[in-house]
């Protein structure tokens, strides 16, 4: 079995959507996918993109995928890399592909000069965290991630709370 990983190109939106409802399904949440393959195809690959995205294949079939951004620390002075999504299909897992697209994005994050690589798990995926703790991943413990979304989004934005 040979695996290679690649820039993802707007055709690959179809497959990238298609692993982010597998995932979706894996993670419980399919009735959390708002986008469709042409809103990733845009969000992924239009002009004001901050989002780049891998594909990785095994014997030259799409087998599964990394989204990342670039964000910043202040205290670093420099970016970071965010990793936003990372999926193997399930007959492909413990092939390796998956250590094998993070560390594409450590190196495109080493290689733009990022201070650090970042990413969240569900903390129910047991296999994933066990995965992370052996590549020297460290959870952060010490901060509470905040979200606003859909009305609360835009509540905050029109000032009204």
């Amino acid at each position: 079995m040979a695996f290679s990983i690649r820039p993802a190109i707007r055709d690959d939106a179809e497959t990238i959507f298609g692993f982010v409802r597998d995932l979706a399904i894996f993670e419980e949440a399919l009735d959390k996918v708002e986008t469709t393959a042409e809103g990733l195809a845009d969000a992924i690959f239009g002009p004001s993109s901050v989002t780049e995205a891998l594909i990785g294949e095994i014997d030259g079939k799409p087998a599964g995928f990394a989204i990342y951004f670039f964000n910043f620390s202040t205290w670093q002075g420099k970016n970071g890399i965010y990793l936003e999504d990372l999926y193997v299909s399930p007959e492909n897992r413990g092939s390796g592909l998956g250590r094998a697209l993070m560390r594409r994005v450590a190196e495109i994050g080493v290689e733009r000069g990022c201070g650090r690589m970042e990413w969240s798990v569900l903390d129910w995926n047991e296999k994933a965290i066990r995965v992370y703790d052996g590549i020297g991943g460290a959870p952060q413990t010490e901060w509470i991630r905040y979200r606003l979304e859909g009305e609360t989004l835009t509540a905050m934005a029109r000032g009204d709370v």
